[in-house]
C-alpha cells in the first residue's frame, strides 16, 4: 500500500542501544529505563538498579516507551544469577521473565507490582489492603538460587516448520526449539515431547495431571493438516482441535483428566481449565475458605466457577440446608461440574456469561460469593450487581494484579472494602502471580 505523503514513516529504532541505570520493576516481567535523552524504555532480563546495555526490540522515533533487551551487564545485582535455563535470554524463550534473579528476589518483585497495581488503581496501601506485602511460595518450591521447580502441568508446545516442538520468543510467533523445559512438571517432561518431530502441527499441548495418572496431548493441525501417529514415552489419552469450528475432539484415550483437589475429585475435559500448578487448588480452596469462613445454610455462589473446585468446597460447608450457585461461559466446563458436583443437590450450576445470567436468576441476594474472573477483570457492571446482593464476605481470586486493582476500586465505590489480601507465587521464574482477597461491606461509622 502507498505511503501517504502527509504521514511520513517514523524511523524504527529497533537495534539501538543505550546504556542506562534500570529503575523499578514494571506490570509484565520488566524493568524501566530511561535513556539520556529521557526516552522511557521497557527492558527485559534486566533487575532494578543494574547498569546495563539495552538492545531495542520494539519501537519507532514518535513511539510512547521502547521495549528493550539487556543484552550485556555493567553492574549487576546482588540479586542476579546465571540463568539455569539455556534457553533463557534475549532473543530466546519468552516463556520465563525471571529466570536470572533468585527465588526470593523474584517473589519481592512481584511483590513490588501487586503494591504499585494497588496504589496506582486502587488508591490502596498494602495496609489498606490487609496485605503483609509478602508473596509466598508453595511447598516445595523454596529452592536455592540456580534452581528451578518443576511445577507447569500444562504446558503448551509450538512446533516450527520442521515439525520441533518449542516455545514462542517473547511477543512474537517465532519458535524456540527446546530439548527440555525446566517449569514443566515430570509428568509432561515424562511424554518426551521434546524429542520427537510432529509434522503438519500448529501445536501440541501436554497435560499431566498431578490428581492421578493421567496424561493426554492436544494437537492442532496446520490448515489442510494430518495428525501424525502419536507415540510417546507413557500411556497417554489424545485430543484434536478441529480446524472448522476450534472445538477438541477425542481421538483416542479418555477425553478427561482427572484431578485433585479438597478430597474430592475433579473430572476436567477436552483440554478444559484447571489451576497449572500442581499445589494451587489447595492453596486457593484453602485460602478462599479461611476468608469466607461458610456458616451451615449459607447460600453462595460460585461465578466463573469452571469445573466447580470452590463451589464443592462451598457447598461441603454450607450443608444440606446451604445451597450454591455456580456460573460458567464453557459448556463444556459446565457438563463437567454438574458430573464433579452430582452428589451435592444443593448446587446448581448454570451456563453463560456471568454479566447475563446472574440478573437472568432474579437472585437478590447472597451470603457469601466468590468470583475467579479472567484475565481482564470482572469489571464495573458486574461488580455493581454483586456489591447490591449484600454478601457478608466475597473472595476475589485473581491472575491479574492490574485487573484485581481496577475491580477494588469498583467495590470500594459500591460499598465494599478489602479485609485481607495474600498472595501466592504459583508461576515460578514467570511474572505471573495469584492473589486472594476478602472483601466485606465497609460499616458506617457511628
Amino acid at each position: 500500500m502507498q505511503q501517504n505523503a502527509s504521514e511520513p514513516s517514523q524511523a524504527s529504532l529497533v537495534g539501538e542501544e543505550y546504556e542506562v541505570e534500570v529503575g523499578p520493576v514494571a506490570h509484565g516481567g520488566h524493568c524501566i529505563a530511561r535513556t539520556a535523552e529521557g526516552r522511557v524504555l521497557f527492558v527485559r532480563h534486566a533487575l532494578p538498579g543494574e547498569k546495563i546495555i539495552a538492545r531495542v526490540t520494539e519501537g519507532e522515533e514518535d513511539s510512547r516507551f521502547l521495549r528493550a533487551d539487556a543484552v550485556q551487564i555493567l553492574e549487576p545485582s546482588k540479586d542476579r544469577v546465571e540463568a539455569p535455563c539455556p534457553f533463557a535470554g534475549p532473543g530466546k524463550c519468552g516463556g520465563c521473565d525471571w529466570q536470572h534473579a533468585k527465588p526470593g528476589a523474584q517473589r519481592r518483585l512481584k511483590g513490588e507490582v501487586i503494591a504499585e497495581q494497588l496504589r496506582r488503581l486502587a488508591g490502596l496501601t498494602p495496609e489498606e489492603a490487609g496485605w503483609d506485602g509478602t508473596v509466598v511460595p508453595a511447598e516445595g518450591d523454596k529452592l536455592p538460587a540456580g534452581q528451578v521447580p518443576a511445577w507447569r502441568t500444562r504446558v503448551q508446545y509450538a512446533i516450527d516448520d520442521e515439525g520441533r516442538a518449542g516455545l514462542r520468543k517473547h511477543r512474537s510467533h517465532d519458535v524456540e526449539p527446546v530439548d527440555h523445559c525446566m517449569i514443566a512438571s515430570p509428568g509432561v517432561s515424562e511424554l518426551g515431547i521434546e524429542k520427537r518431530e510432529w509434522p503438519q502441527l500448529a501445536s501440541v499441548e501436554a497435560i499431566a495431571s498431578s490428581g492421578s495418572h493421567d496424561r493426554q496431548v492436544v494437537l492442532t493441525p496446520n490448515p489442510g493438516g494430518r495428525l501424525p501417529l502419536v507415540e510417546l514415552d507413557k500411556p497417554v489419552s489424545v485430543l484434536r482441535v478441529e480446524e472448522k469450528d476450534g472445538g477438541v475432539h477425542r481421538v483416542h484415550g479418555r477425553a478427561f483428566v482427572r484431578e485433585r483437589a479438597d478430597g474430592r475429585t475433579y473430572r476436567v475435559g477436552m483440554g478444559g481449565f484447571w489451576q497449572v500448578h500442581p499445589q494451587a487448588p489447595d492453596i486457593l480452596v484453602k485460602a478462599v475458605m479461611q476468608g469466607l469462613m461458610p456458616r451451615k445454610g449459607e447460600m453462595a455462589l460460585d461465578l466463573y466457577c469452571g469445573v466447580g473446585l470452590f463451589a464443592g468446597a462451598i457447598a461441603e460447608r454450607v450443608g444440606e440446608t446451604g445451597a450454591v450457585l455456580g456460573i460458567e461461559s464453557s459448556k463444556r466446563a459446565v457438563e463437567d461440574a454438574r458430573h464433579n458436583l452430582a452428589d451435592l443437590p444443593r448446587v446448581r450450576i448454570e451456563q453463560g456469561k456471568v454479566e447475563q445470567v446472574l440478573p437472568r436468576t432474579k437472585i437478590t441476594e447472597a451470603d457469601l460469593i466468590v468470583l475467579d474472573p479472567p484475565r481482564a477483570g470482572a469489571g464495573k457492571q458486574t461488580v455493581k450487581h454483586l456489591a447490591a446482593l449484600g454478601a457478608r464476605r466475597i473472595a476475589y481470586v485473581a491472575c491479574d494484579p492490574a485487573a484485581l486493582a481496577r475491580d477494588l476500586a469498583y467495590f470500594a465505590e459500591a460499598g465494599y472494602r478489602p479485609r485481607t489480601l495474600r498472595a501466592f507465587d504459583l508461576f515460578p521464574m514467570t511474572h505471573h502471580v495469584e492473589c486472594v482477597a476478602i472483601l466485606e461491606p465497609v460499616k458506617d461509622e457511628d
